[in-house]
C-alpha cells in the first residue's frame, strides 16, 4: 500500500519556496548547528537523497553525496530530493506499512526541523 505522502510534499514544497525567496544575507546567516541556513538546507537535501537511494538501491548501498550547487540552489535541491523520496515510496515502498509510516514521519520531522531553523 502506498502511504499518504501529502504532508511530506506540502512541507517540502513550502520549505523550498522559503529558501527560493530568501535574500543572500539570510541564506548565508548562521543557524544553530550549521554555518548557514543554506548549509542546513543542503544537509536536509542530502539526507532526503540518501533516504531515497536506500529505498531504491537497498540499505547496503553507499549513498552518493548530493553536490553543493551554491546557496541559491538549495531550495531547488530540497524540492527535487523531497519529490524523489515520495516517488521512491510509491515505486518501492518499504515492505510494511509501519516502515513506510516511520520513514515518512522521519522525513517530515527533518523538514520541519530545518523550517524552524529558518524561522
Amino acid at each position: 500500500m502506498v502511504p499518504d505522502t501529502s504532508e511530506l510534499l506540502d512541507a517540502v514544497d513550502h520549505l523550498a519556496d522559503r529558501f527560493r525567496a530568501m535574500p543572500q544575507s539570510r541564506l548565508l546567516g548562521a543557524v544553530p548547528g550549521h554555518p548557514s541556513r543554506a548549509a542546513a538546507g543542503l544537509a536536509l537535501a542530502r539526507e532526503l537523497a540518501a533516504r531515497t537511494q536506500r529505498l531504491a538501491e537497498g540499505p547496503g548501498a553507499l549513498p552518493r553525496e548530493l553536490p553543493d550547487a551554491g546557496a541559491f540552489a538549495v531550495g531547488d535541491q530540497i524540492a527535487v530530493t523531497g519529490h524523489d523520496l515520495v516517488a521512491a515510496l510509491g515505486d518501492g515502498a518499504p515492505e510494511n506499512d509501519e516502515a513506510a509510516a516511520a520513514l515518512l514521519a522521519d522525513a517530515v520531522a527533518a523538514v520541519d526541523a530545518v523550517a524552524k531553523l529558518c524561522g
